[in-house]
């Protein structure tokens, strides 16, 4: 944990040091690849020893099947061969080495590098193989059409700024950003109207690296302070369930889940800031015309906090992962879209027990939550009276929900996990199964919006994210101008 936060600290005055010093004004895009891949391998050979020969591995092997494969059927081949090498190297740390531990938890940059092998893989498959009609304004605006370098695929794979902690950014962006590309301003009217032009000056993200260095601080003191006096496994406690009643342990269980989020707040916020600090990550101006350096981050914690549904909540917690598994999964699932993507999400973060019951449990959750939200929500939303309060339970149900959800996720293992949910008797599960049985999901009236109503919790706020988000472009699709790629992603923002 030591050589992780050290490395983020260099990785961030690198990022500086790279924004100042190798700008694309002064520095080839060559040079800008070399030095981004060796201090991404450095870091991680500092932070992990030799285990991180592991990301160059992956990273080869993937890139020659893409080679002799072709772009029909790598999509396919890379998907498996990426996530089975993960996973194959989760279940040795896991079971043969360090159960429980982190302290060499190379696994965790791997998932990253998965899910850019995959992301780009599919990228790629959709813009030199399929039909530009058959791809959906997302996948056409994303689509790569060019084979990239070796060198190229390694500096998105390993780069420095996001080989440790991620996050999970387009194949396109961090080309344009590597090539030093204007910015695209795009400034939002009050009348709905896109005012797309271009910027020349690059502009500062000094004011958004601190106010997330800031966060990160806090974040880290709170979980110095707070986290450990709030350990989750006291819910388990044998005389905890004993003694403490049911109101007692619930909120209990909300403190002390929501304690052991800070971390993973520090985590990504850092990891955001460093991209920003090397000048990645804008993603345009808002209608008061001040800057937006949220293009990759991974949460939001204010949304998060003050969710109202579990909807909310997963739309505001690691996007970038809820992105990858709409992308690769979900939009092109021919069957049980969502039992497909929560599966997927289970075996792509590990092997532990835990994780499975979690996702499986959220399966539930997701289903329940969404019936609920379709079948009683109307009923409140006339009266901001009501509103309010229905707001107020709905917040605490949802933080309750989520809590129950994610207890195994931390315990890792059966028997605690199974422990804690037989002392709730299964509640929400029991819940959940009734809301399913009383309250079936609504069918939508128009059949443009059939696909809507089955859609994951996440998906249909995170669709519109990932066309909004979405403003810079890459120089590798020699066949389309940069006119015509604009027009592409104006149109995927007006829809």
């Amino acid at each position: 944990q030591v050589n992780f936060v050290v490395c983020q600290l260099f990785a961030l005055l690198a990022a500086i040091w790279f924004r100042t010093y190798l700008h694309s004004s002064k520095t080839s895009p060559f040079i800008r690849h070399v030095v981004a891949t060796l201090l991404g391998l450095y870091l991680a050979l500092f932070c992990f020893g030799w285990y991180a020969l592991h990301f160059v591995i992956q990273s080869g092997i993937s890139y020659y099947i893409m080679v002799i494969i072709g772009v029909e059927n790598m999509h396919k081949y890379c998907f498996v061969f990426a996530l089975g090498y993960l996973t194959v190297c989760q279940i040795t740390r896991v079971y043969i080495f360090d159960y429980g531990q982190y302290s060499a938890d190379f696994s965790g940059p791997m998932m990253i590098i998965t899910q850019k092998i995959t992301s780009l893989a599919f990228e790629i498959h959709d813009g030199m193989f399929r039909k530009n009609e058959d791809l959906t304004p997302s996948q056409r605006c994303l689509a790569v059409r060019r084979m990239p370098s070796l060198l190229e695929y390694l500096s998105y794979n390993c780069n420095f700024m996001g080989i440790l902690a991620g996050p999970l950014c387009s194949y396109k962006d961090y080309i344009t950003f590597i090539e030093g590309r204007s910015y695209q301003l795009q400034q939002s009217e009050a009348n709905g109207k896109e005012d797309t032009k271009y910027e020349q000056a690059d502009p500062s993200p000094n004011i958004a690296v601190a106010q997330k260095l800031l966060i990160c601080g806090l974040s880290l003191l709170f979980h110095m302070t707070i986290t450990k006096t709030l350990p989750v496994e006291y819910n388990i406690d044998d005389n905890f369930r004993a003694t403490a009643s049911w109101p007692v342990r619930f909120f209990y269980l909300y403190l002390s889940l929501m304690a052991a989020r800070p971390k993973y707040y520090f985590a990504w916020t850092l990891a955001d800031a460093i991209n920003n600090a090397a000048g990645f990550g804008f993603r345009g101006y808002d209608k008061n015309g001040v800057t937006r350096w949220d293009l990759i981050s991974n949460l939001r914690i204010q949304q998060i906090e003050f969710s109202t549904s579990f909807k909310m909540f997963l739309d505001n917690w690691n996007i970038q992962t809820a992105l990858w598994l709409k992308r690769v999964c979900y939009e092109r699932a021919i069957f049980s879209p969502t039992i497909q993507t929560f599966i997927l999400s289970a075996i792509w973060h590990g092997v532990y027990p835990g994780y499975y019951l979690t996702f499986l449990t959220g399966v539930l959750m997701t289903l329940a939550a969404r019936a609920i939200r379709n079948n009683i929500r109307h009923y409140f939303v006339e009266s901001p009276a009501v509103k309010l309060c229905y707001d107020i339970i709905t917040w605490m149900a949802t933080q309750i929900a989520i809590s129950y959800t994610v207890v195994p996720f931390v315990l890792l293992s059966v028997k605690p996990s199974f422990t804690f949910y037989s002392s709730c008797y299964f509640c929400l599960h029991i819940a959940s199964i009734l809301v399913l049985l009383v309250f079936p999901l609504k069918r939508t009236q128009k059949g443009s919006k059939k696909h809507e109503s089955i859609q994951p919790v996440w998906s249909k706020k995170l669709e519109e994210e990932n066309l909004l988000q979405k403003n810079s472009y890459s120089t590798t699709n020699n066949s389309f101008s940069q006119k015509q790629e604009i027009t592409c992603r104006y149109q995927a923002l007006k829809q």
